[in-house]
């Protein structure tokens, strides 16, 4: 790749949008350079102008390819795949894109905006105790995996990861939010399928790669 084409990936370790984009940059082979950008420390470091200069929403991930800046994960997934050579990040037929996109967004859309920092944070402001504010957080979890768990198990197009044998943007989406819901002690029992695609996912180095206890920027407890 050429430098004047360098990747560089805005990102906070445990975002779950900067680790599905993590998972895409990986499952395509590519490299790329991670700026942390902390989402706490002095008030947050995606508060700052500069941050807002490059990207007006002040979230992560951003995506700098060469001269040009994107932002929002889903939509910097589908430009990777287009982009780039390397494996698939869709699957090939029109039915099984539908589906991977259907769990990608009953992810990114219906369960994680719910559950977000900013989310969390305004909970706090309106000085929701911490029982209360675990339980919501455990609704929306719960709600939305019980939705995804039906939609794998109706679909033909669900094999050992979301869409088929190979890992897409639906399994990008679907392991950070299994990691959220592990943090947050939320048991896992009810949903085999969701299992079964994160124990695949656990043994592809470009999961692992892109776990947040393995960014630059992780913090020890």
């Amino acid at each position: 790749m050429d430098l004047d084409d360098a990747l560089i990936l805005f990102s906070y370790w445990r975002s779950s949008a900067a680790y599905r984009v993590r998972i895409a940059l990986n499952v395509k082979g590519l490299d790329y350079e991670i700026r942390p950008v902390h989402l706490l420390r002095d008030g947050g470091e995606h508060r700052t102008d500069a941050y807002h200069k490059l990207n007006p929403q002040r979230l992560v991930p951003t995506l700098v390819h060469g001269e040009r800046v994107f932002q929002q994960s889903m939509a910097i997934i589908e430009y990777l795949d287009e982009e780039f050579a390397g494996p698939a990040l869709m699957p090939p037929d029109t039915r099984s894109r539908m589906h991977a996109r259907t769990i990608s967004q009953m992810i990114a859309c219906d369960i994680h905006p719910l559950n977000n920092l900013r989310v969390l944070s305004f909970l706090d402001e309106l000085e929701v105790s911490a029982m209360v504010r675990k339980e919501w957080y455990r609704h929306w979890v719960v709600e939305g995996f019980t939705a995804v768990e039906h939609a794998l198990e109706r679909s033909v197009a669900t094999g050992l990861f979301c869409c088929g044998d190979q890992p897409t943007m639906a399994d990008a989406c679907l392991i950070p939010q299994v990691y959220n819901a592990r943090r947050f002690d939320i048991d896992l029992g009810s949903y085999p399928l969701i299992r079964q695609v994160d124990e695949q996912c656990s043994q592809l180095q470009a999961f692992v790669d892109a776990a947040p206890e393995n960014q630059p920027d992780a913090e020890r407890p």
